[in-house]
């Protein structure tokens, strides 16, 4: 044997197989690697990191990259290629997750690149592999000799029947009222995104704490496979060059200017012009010929008067960058109805954040179909979020949705699918699509409020309306003193210790999403910020009414109408046709869109067009299809076949009984020469079904009947015909 395998198991107590983790395997040339194994579901997670930074780099270049095989689930890629292409949305959140649970800890002056990949190699069908994927990637740091303050780990927890899991099946999951990712270390929580169905403040806490105690486990089992691989020492790094001398100055002439702009209240482009006035002057004391490193350290001391001012300001006198305290939420507006021609419309405002988000309805073709080696399927609730350069005052090429707006959008979707209506309620396939038009921190947010508005004006019926606030957090390690931030502008989420996100109804929380940039949160401060986020959740709630409170009671005019009709499954090929040829004859004279699929061993026939006309056209032909005949009932049929012994008519579409030439005409026939032709309209009754479902039909009965013709009275004799006395 070539190689040097190590292993160690973990088992969560869950029922489910033990999570085993080796290294020294496969990929070995890589700086770290690790395959995970629990039941059928194996990820290779591998890592590298280059041996020095590159010059002017100040922060850590990390990429990661989750990435399923098809080959994992015994399935094919579709597409022209057949193979693997870019990273699905699906692809991008699990590297967004397992990225924002690395990178905090790594050392602050740790600055050379680093790729971490993980690959989806072979698929349980109910083993959900992105609750595994952080695990798989620190396992991998772990065993490597990258610089790293871990190990972490993630885990999924959920409440199934009451009862709190980790990492529950996916058919599990169906029944479940809340699923959080949580990741963290063994000291602290670092991660914290997911959705629920209107828990408490309190349940969710209990929830984190319940899935850190499952993430120590885990964080062991590293520990003790670093060990086993003799890891323990990591490289040695110096990617970050000091001038001490500069510091002192940049902060002994910069400071009090900064603190004075930053106590201002001044608005974003403001700050930001008075920011880069007071930096550019710094730098010309220094003279013009500076070399690069001079250069680079200024500016990066410059940034650390800022960060130093900005969190001062808010610990020491609770004033924050447009002058609100620690609880404010910034000003308010929205409207709704705004784009005419749309189905539904918002323009939610909070102070320098914007949202312009509109509604449109859709029928079943409209569904998005979800293409992934472990999830497909189709998807009627889409929710897409734009974040392009002028809503910030840049120039940026427009290159398409990256990872962030990706993220964002699934935050918002995640929170506005707990709330609309289920089932017949809502046959449409929506799409919300939120362009962010300013941005000043928070436009997930707003894309939730809006959306809400939105929903509401197009007339969907939602359970709730839902809105949102992104918390923040300045903390002194030192003084122990910290600052919880409700409503957090762009400078307070870079400069700030934490991002928040909080969605909910009146009712509870709906959805969340938390990144932390310091080892470890606080319980006590973790159980505040949710009951300040709550606080300022149904503020905004309440402005959000002042502008709709209910939904529409009706759509749009211009709003498609769709109709549903359920009917017994034997109807389902009638509908269609061979080879489709009933229904696409339908939807071409009528003018709709046809959609038919068995649920639950009924046939769900939904009916979507822009008028009621095309509608009822459909659905009177539809009913044509599917209506029993009824003994007694009198129908307008067609001719389809005359013979010798009267004519077969169609009384419903597919249906034909037998009109005998005895019960054409009161009048006897001899033939049926002349009687009919076929594609007569004649009306008949439906005398008798038999038992192999022959219809008798009959037309005389609807005709009126000729009067009897009496026979002449013949003349009575006498009794006694007696001859005359």
């Amino acid at each position: 044997m070539s190689y040097n395998e190590k292993k160690v198991t973990i088992d969560l107590g869950n029922g489910l197989a033990p999570i085993e983790l080796s290294t020294g395997k496969l990929a070995k040339q890589a700086d770290g690697s690790v395959v995970l194994k629990q039941g059928d579901t194996m990820l290779l997670a591998t890592v590298v990191s280059a041996r020095e930074a590159k010059a002017g780099v100040d922060f850590l270049p990390l990429s990661v990259d989750y990435q399923e095989k098809y080959a994992s689930t015994g399935r094919i890629p579709g597409g022209f290629l057949r193979r693997e292409a870019r990273l699905s949305d699906y692809e991008v959140l699990i590297s967004r997750l397992v990225d924002r649970a690395l990178r905090p800890l790594f050392p602050e002056t740790y600055h050379a690149d680093t790729q971490v990949m993980i690959s989806l190699i072979s698929a349980d069908k109910d083993i959900m592999p992105d609750a595994l994927a952080g695990l798989a990637a620190s396992a991998a740091l772990a065993v490597s000799d990258i610089p790293f303050n871990g190990p972490i780990s993630e885990v999924r927890v959920a409440k199934v029947d009451g009862q709190l899991v980790i990492n529950p099946t996916l058919s599990a999951l169906e029944n479940a009222t809340l699923e959080y990712i949580v990741a963290g270390s063994a000291q602290d929580i670092v991660m914290v995104e997911g959705e629920s169905k209107e828990i408490s403040e309190a349940d969710m806490v209990e929830a984190i704490a319940f899935a850190h105690d499952a993430i120590k486990k885990q964080v062991a089992a590293q520990v003790e496979l670093a060990n086993l691989v003799g890891s323990s020492v990591k490289r040695e790094f110096n990617h970050e060059p000091s001038n001490l001398e500069l510091r002192e100055a940049a902060f002994a002439a910069t400071y009090d200017q900064v603190y004075a702009v930053a106590k201002s209240g001044s608005t974003k482009h403001e700050r930001t012009e008075k920011f880069a006035e007071i930096g550019a002057a710094f730098f010309e004391t220094l003279g013009e010929e500076l070399d690069e490193e001079t250069k680079f350290l200024a500016k990066k001391y410059y940034h650390d008067v800022q960060y130093d001012a900005v969190r001062n300001l808010v610990l020491n006198e609770g004033i924050r960058l447009d002058g609100r305290d620690a609880r404010k939420v910034r000003p308010i507006w929205s409207e709704i109805d705004y784009l005419p021609a749309a189905h539904g419309s918002a323009v939610f405002t909070r102070g320098e954040t914007q949202s312009l988000t509109s509604v449109t309805l859709g029928a079943k073709d409209d569904e998005q179909m979800i293409d992934g080696a472990f999830i497909h399927g189709y998807n009627k609730f889409i929710l897409h979020y734009n974040f392009p350069a002028f809503s910030t005052g840049e120039v940026r090429p427009n290159r398409g949705p990256g990872r962030r707006e990706v993220g964002h959008g699934n935050l918002a979707m995640r929170s506005l699918k707990q709330v609309l209506p289920e089932g017949n309620e809502n046959p449409y396939t929506i799409r919300v699509v939120s362009d962010i038009l300013e941005s000043n921190g928070s436009s997930s947010m707003a894309t939730v409020c809006a959306g809400t508005l939105a929903l509401l004006d197009a007339g969907v019926k939602l359970k709730a309306p839902v809105s949102g606030i992104a918390m923040g957090l300045i903390t002194d390690e030192n003084s122990g003193k910290y600052a919880i931030l409700s409503d957090i502008l762009g400078d307070e989420d870079h400069l700030g210790d934490m991002d928040f996100k909080v969605t909910g109804t009146e009712n509870g929380i709906v959805a969340c999403q938390m990144d932390l940039k310091i080892n470890g949160l606080k319980w006590e401060v973790l159980t505040q910020a949710l009951d300040q986020a709550k606080e300022a959740r149904l503020h905004i709630l309440n402005e959000m009414k002042k502008t709709i409170a209910a939904p529409r009671e009706d759509y749009k005019p211009h709003a498609p109408r769709i109709i549903s009709i359920t009917i017994d499954k034997e109807f389902i090929g009638a509908i269609i046709g061979p080879g489709g040829k009933i229904i696409q004859e339908m939807q071409r004279e009528t003018g709709s869109t046809i959609s038919i699929e068995e649920i639950d061993g009924k046939g769900i026939v939904q009916i979507f067009a822009d008028n009621k006309a095309a509608i009822d056209a459909a659905v009177s032909r539809i009913r044509a299809i599917v209506a029993k005949p009824e003994i007694g009932e009198i129908y307008e049929g067609k001719v389809k076949s005359i013979m010798p012994f009267g004519a077969f008519v169609e009384i419903m579409p597919g249906k034909d009984g037998l009109l005998h030439i005895s019960e054409i005409d009161w009048t006897r026939l001899e033939n049926m020469d002349g009687v009919f032709k076929e594609g007569d309209v004649v009306s008949v009754k439906l005398l008798d079904i038999d038992k192999q479902g022959k219809m008798k039909l009959s037309r005389k009965v609807l005709l009126p009947r000729p009067p009897r013709e009496d026979k002449p009275k013949q003349e009575q004799k006498p009794a006694n015909d007696a001859p005359n006395a």
